[in-house]
């Protein structure tokens, strides 16, 4: 099963790390964000992925057209007949990754859209190339198999920006709690898709989160996975300092490899 991966937003609200190279490129420990997505998918036996790129592509086709060589030892051999043997295998060498230029401007639907020819079964998954999670992604599938619906989306508990307090009408503190989780769900991103996804998209202004989805709702074709534990996007500078900091401090529990 393939794993379709957005990765050409312009993560205007990160600008301080993407003012000269798309998201997805930002490190976690000094590894790009989008190489922890694909491990995170790769633990589960995905291992075969679509990338859609847009905002500073170019980037992320280098990266991975350079990997092996950055991250291996090398011998080359120089003059006439220019060769490189690989001294030494990195575990990632199953991986397989397509690279599709999805445009600078496209939204995210029309970015599925661009590579529904690349999709070669009849279900896929989809993912952001901005956040981690500790997501059963076995179990995603599973349940997604079970109900029988076009789109399965993974929804999470949200946590306040804000510390809540309880009041009295006298206005005295009963109770205050710092970031507390707060009753409602929100989408994580982690789809599960059937082909039948591709017939709610139109045109390179399409907004995967908007009409599509609302309009599989209507159709009751759209089921939610509700998932209990970690999710963390980045979004912002802050977001990826603290990324960062759980990397570092071995608390980051999207780490399944």
């Amino acid at each position: 099963m393939q794993t379709v991966i957005l990765a050409g937003g312009l993560g205007t609200r990160l600008r301080e790390e993407t003012e000269f190279r798309p998201k997805p490129m930002v490190d976690i420990g000094g590894r790009p964000i989008l190489w922890h997505i694909m491990k995170m998918y790769a633990h589960y036996g995905f291992t075969d992925f679509v990338t859609c790129l847009g905002y500073r592509g170019d980037m992320i086709k280098e990266y991975f057209l350079n990997y092996e060589a950055m991250n291996n030892d090398f011998t080359i051999s120089l003059g006439g007949k220019s060769d490189i043997e690989v001294q030494r295998v990195n575990e990632e060498q199953e991986l397989r990754v397509t690279l599709a230029d999805t445009g600078q401007d496209t939204m995210t639907g029309g970015r599925i859209q661009r590579i529904k020819s690349y999709i070669n079964g009849d279900t896929f998954l989809l993912t952001y190339g901005d956040g981690v999670s500790d997501v059963d992604l076995g179990a995603l599938v599973k349940f997604h198999k079970s109900h029988g619906r076009l789109a399965t989306v993974t929804s999470v508990r949200p946590t306040s920006r804000y510390g809540v307090m309880d009041l009295d009408p006298r206005g005295n503190v009963l109770r205050f709690e710092e970031k507390p989780e707060l009753n409602a769900w929100i989408s994580a991103g982690y789809f599960v898709l059937n082909r039948g996804v591709f017939d709610y998209l139109d045109g390179d202004d399409c907004i995967f989160e908007r009409e599509p989805l609302q309009r599989l709702a209507d159709d009751g074709q759209l089921a939610a996975f509700r998932h209990t534990g970690s999710f963390h996007t980045m979004d912002t500078y802050r977001e990826y300092q603290e990324l960062n900091q759980l990397w570092n401090s071995g608390q980051a529990t999207w780490r399944r490899w």
